[in-house]
């Protein structure tokens, strides 16, 4: 039986919480360079493994992290990977003066994790989409 890997789920919803309030502290502030700190802190998690947020994070939790609600590890990653290119394209696109193209990609985001945060994953709904689609596509071709 293969293992899967998990993440405890308040580390998620923390790095959820981040997303979205340092979307909206750059709206409120105008300073755009805030979206460079969950972008940096994404962009670490997918390619070292090591995201600061949810590692600060595991610090303050009480119990073991196997005895909360568990998180499947490779749909964070997916949901991940769609945060960073929403926050890396707002971040260029503000500062590319591209203003309709930089508020959509920060909505975007910011309103995924508000919706994650109030129970419902978009991210998750797109992979299982994506991945029924593979599926039929590939028994239509067995």
């Amino acid at each position: 039986m293969e293992k899967v890997r998990t993440v405890p789920r308040p580390l998620v919803r923390l790095n959820q919480w981040f997303i979205f309030l340092s979307v909206v502290l750059t709206w409120v502030t105008g300073f755009h360079w805030i979206l460079a700190i969950p972008l940096i802190a994404g962009l670490l998690g997918l390619a070292c493994n090591f995201n600061p947020v949810m590692r600060a994070g595991k610090l303050f939790l009480r119990k073991n992290p196997s005895e909360y609600i568990p998180e499947e590890w490779d749909q964070q990653q997916f949901n991940q990977t769609i945060a960073v290119i929403c926050l890396g394209g707002g971040l260029i696109s503000f500062y590319a003066g591209w203003t309709i193209a930089a508020y959509a990609f920060t909505i975007m985001v910011a309103a995924a994790s508000f919706i994650a945060i109030l129970g419902f994953c978009i991210g998750c709904f797109i992979r299982f989409q994506w991945k029924q689609y593979r599926y039929k596509r590939s028994i239509r071709k067995a």
